[in-house]
Formats: structure tokens, C-alpha cells, sequence
């Protein structure tokens, strides 16, 4: 067999298994590794998401803490702690951990303080939606997100949407006011959690628009925009936290000094840090297709999960919100897919940028 041959059988058996020839050649990966591997990806998420949901569930639902923006706040300052540790790390183990060096920069603070205003907004109200309505009706309570994305591209980046997608929205939109009947029917509804997931709903898209915005500030590396991000964050929540009296609210905490809750209030930033990587990696080693999907199905056994915890009996239409909200998601990410396969190629170095933006090793860090 001459060298063309061995060559063409070579391309043919790594198309079959999916793979870069670059990476079959020069790290001898075979398709049950890179299964395993995407598996333990998709399982690491999933535990890392639905724990991050849960333990800060239970910080914000303590009865003798009224202190949100406190709590996130202090989730900022551990992200930036672990920045730094990490910064560390990757210095003294360089072929262990691979994370950017950042020098505090005040041109690039503030280039970034418009997305840093929306963050503080996205997850202060994420964490508020939560602490009111708790994990079974989180999913729907924060399901909007896709709605406010099609309303946002039109009306800043005058971006139609089609009329597929435009379907989509509407079975989310279905889902979102059967599932706030149903509460309200089962006397669990609380209004206020549903406006704060509608406004983090909205958060969550304007964040989205601004990153694209400020990322060339940060020279595309995610990590370093979250770093800022969070300092500015830390500075910003400060005075919050003096005019919303939850200063007194933190001088009357019975367990100020307790170690256990400041080891579950840094675990929760741990873990808020971790969802970043996690979801970058699981992009990386998947697509961003796959990684909708499987935030949808995690998203489901989250649902299913606190709904057993707690004990609780939901009816057959409250199950009904559930799934369309899940399966309207579904189809339109399906739905934006596709259309975007149709769509004319562009230049290969930009489409190259962007793919290597959310996963590139760089940005992934560890």
C-alpha cells in the first residue's frame, strides 16, 4: 500500500470516528476516549449547575439572613480571589495550569463597566428570583431569556427573527403563563419572584449583547472579562448593600462568626466560578448545539429533583409548563441551527475567531 493509500485510509478511518487529524495523530485518542471524555464533561456540568442552583437556594432562603446583594457580592469576591490564586498557580505550575496573567488595568475597567452594570443586574435578580419562588419553579420563572433575545436583536441590532423561532417563543411564552397559573392555583406563586426572573430573563440577553460589545477591550479571553467584570462588580455592590439597610441586617446575624456558613457562602462562589469553566469546557469538547441541549435536560432533572426533595405534588398542567418551556427552548435553538448552516459562509479567519473564542485553550484556563 503506498503512502497515498495509507493516507486516504488514515482521513477516512478519523471521519468515521469524528475526530482532527492533528489530534488522532498526535495524541492517539480513540472514539471510546473521546466518548468517555464528552460523558464526564456533560456530568460534570450537570453536577456543578445543579449544585450551584441548590446551595445558593439554600443561602438565600435563610430566614436569618435577608442579605442578597451581600451574599452575591460576596460570591464576586471569591471569583476574584480564585482569579488571583489561579494567576498564581499557573506561574509557579505552568504545565499544570494554564491561566492569563492580568494586571488591573483602569482604561479596561472601565471599558468594561456598561457589562459590569448589566452583571450586577443579572445576577442579583437571578439570585432574588431564586430565593422566591426556590429550584421546582426556577425554570420557568427564568424562562424568558430566548424571548427577550429575539425582542433585543430587533430592537437594538435590527436583526429579524424567523417565523419558526418566532413559534418557538411562543410555546416558551405558553409555558411561562400556564406554569404562573398553576402556581397560583397551587397558592405558591409569589409575584415578586416572577417579575425578578423577568428581569433577569432580560439581563441575561442585554449580557449576552454587551460581552460581544466589550470582548475585544479583554482581547477576547473570557477569563480576563470576568475578572474585571467581577472587580467592578465588588465595587459596585458596596454602596447597594449600605442603601438597601442590609449592613444592619448583617450586624444582627447570629452566625457572623460561624466558620460553617462562611464555608458554605465560599463554596457557593467556588461553584459560581466553576460554572464558567464548565460550561466553556463542555462547549469545547461538544458544540454549542449540544451544550443548549444538554442545558435543557439539566434543566429537567433539576426540576424533577427539587420537586422530590421537597416532597412536593404538582398537577399534570404544571408538568405541561414545564415541558413547554423545555421543548419550545429546544426548538429554537434546533431551529437557529439550522438556519444558520444556510447561511452564506463568511471569511474563514473571522468564522476561526469566533469558534475559538468560548473554547479556546487560552480562555478555558485549566
Amino acid at each position: 500500500m503506498n503512502r497515498t493509500q495509507l493516507k486516504r485510509s488514515s482521513i477516512l478511518k478519523m471521519a468515521l470516528a469524528g475526530s482532527d487529524p492533528m489530534d488522532q495523530e498526535g495524541n492517539g485518542q480513540t472514539f471510546c476516549f473521546r466518548a468517555v471524555r464528552i460523558a464526564a464533561v456533560v456530568a460534570l456540568y450537570w453536577f456543578v449547575s445543579i449544585t450551584m442552583v441548590f446551595l445558593n437556594n439554600h443561602l438565600l432562603d435563610n430566614q436569618d439572613l435577608d442579605a442578597p446583594l451581600f451574599v452575591t457580592f460576596y460570591q464576586c469576591v471569591v471569583t476574584v480571589g480564585l482569579c488571583w490564586l489561579l494567576q498564581l498557580l499557573s506561574r509557579l505550575c505552568p504545565g499544570l495550569i494554564d491561566f492569563p496573567s492580568v494586571r488591573f488595568d483602569v482604561k479596561t475597567s472601565r471599558e468594561v463597566l456598561p457589562l459590569s452594570i448589566v452583571f450586577i443586574g443579572m445576577i442579583t435578580f437571578n439570585n432574588l428570583c431564586l430565593k422566591h419562588v426556590g429550584v421546582a419553579f426556577y425554570t420557568v420563572g427564568r424562562s424568558l431569556s430566548t424571548v427577550f433575545n429575539v425582542l433585543l436583536s430587533y430592537f437594538i441590532l435590527k436583526q429579524t427573527t424567523s417565523f419558526q423561532a418566532l413559534v418557538c417563543c411562543g410555546i416558551i411564552l405558553g409555558g411561562f403563563w400556564l406554569g404562573v397559573d398553576q402556581e397560583g392555583i397551587a397558592g405558591s406563586l409569589s409575584w415578586s419572584g416572577v417579575f425578578f426572573g423577568v428581569l433577569a430573563s432580560a439581563c441575561v440577553s442585554l449580557n449576552a449583547i454587551y460581552t460581544k460589545k466589550v470582548m475585544p477591550a479583554v482581547d477576547g479571553n473570557i477569563w480576563k472579562l470576568s475578572y474585571y467584570n467581577n472587580i467592578n462588580a465588588c465595587v459596585l455592590f458596596i454602596p447597594l448593600i449600605f442603601v438597601f439597610g442590609e449592613l444592619g441586617h448583617l450586624a444582627s446575624f447570629s452566625r457572623l462568626t460561624d466558620l460553617g456558613f462562611w464555608g458554605m457562602m465560599t463554596l457557593g462562589g467556588v461553584f459560581g466560578f466553576g460554572i464558567g469553566y464548565v460550561t466553556g469546557l463542555q462547549i469545547k469538547f461538544t458544540s454549542p448545539l449540544t451544550h443548549n441541549v444538554s442545558g435543557t435536560a439539566k434543566a429537567c432533572a433539576q426540576t424533577v429533583i427539587a420537586v422530590v426533595y421537597n416532597s412536593s405534588s404538582k398537577s399534570l398542567l404544571w408538568w405541561t409548563s414545564n415541558m413547554m418551556v423545555l421543548c419550545g427552548s429546544s426548538a429554537y435553538t434546533w431551529v437557529k441551527s439550522l438556519e444558520m448552516k444556510k447561511t452564506p459562509h463568511r471569511n474563514p479567519q473571522d468564522s476561526a475567531k469566533e469558534k475559538l473564542l468560548p473554547g479556546e485553550k487560552g480562555n478555558i484556563g485549566v
